[in-house]
């Protein structure tokens, strides 16, 4: 587990030294009202300002815009385009392994909302709630990396 950790760390460092990604404007938007919730409580099965879960929240917000996800961190992972952490951007969504490190099928997901050099943050709703983490410092979440996607906003 840790030369995975290792590499995908270098795959996105190795890619971000000299990159900022410039978003999508439906991306920036999307990303501006997910921030709002930050500090909305984490509640298993929640899918409303009073509380959310990983799916729920990505769910929640993405509804406010037209679109029609699926329910689970596990469906989700099905839509779009599979990316290279290389080629992240924000709006770009990440898949993780849930609590279980040693599973390997999807568990959790995340909505990108920053790239630049050594960053790569993204906002999600896990246990304390709807919070801002960076991927590239935190162990727990690099070692439970799948995957990356990207949906179809339309437009650039």
């Amino acid at each position: 587990m840790v030369a995975q950790t290792v590499d995908v760390k270098k795959e996105y460092l190795n890619s971000s030294d000299s990159i900022v990604k410039k978003n999508n404007p439906k991306a920036d938007a999307i990303i501006a009202y997910a921030k709002t919730f930050l500090g909305v409580p984490y509640r298993y099965g929640g899918s409303t300002p009073s509380g959310f879960d990983c799916s729920g929240f990505i769910n929640y917000i993405f509804g406010n815009f037209g679109f029609s996800l699926v329910r689970s961190s596990f469906g989700l992972a099905d839509l779009g385009e599979t990316i290279a952490l290389s080629n992240i951007q924000p709006g770009d969504l990440l898949f993780f392994k849930g609590s279980n490190i040693n599973s390997s099928t999807v568990g959790h997901v995340a909505l990108v909302v920053e790239v630049a050099p050594n960053t790569l943050k993204f906002i999600h709703s896990a246990n304390g709630g709807v919070r801002i983490e960076n991927f590239v410092t935190s162990k727990y979440y690099i070692q439970r990396y799948i995957k990356a996607k990207r949906l179809d906003y339309g437009g650039n």
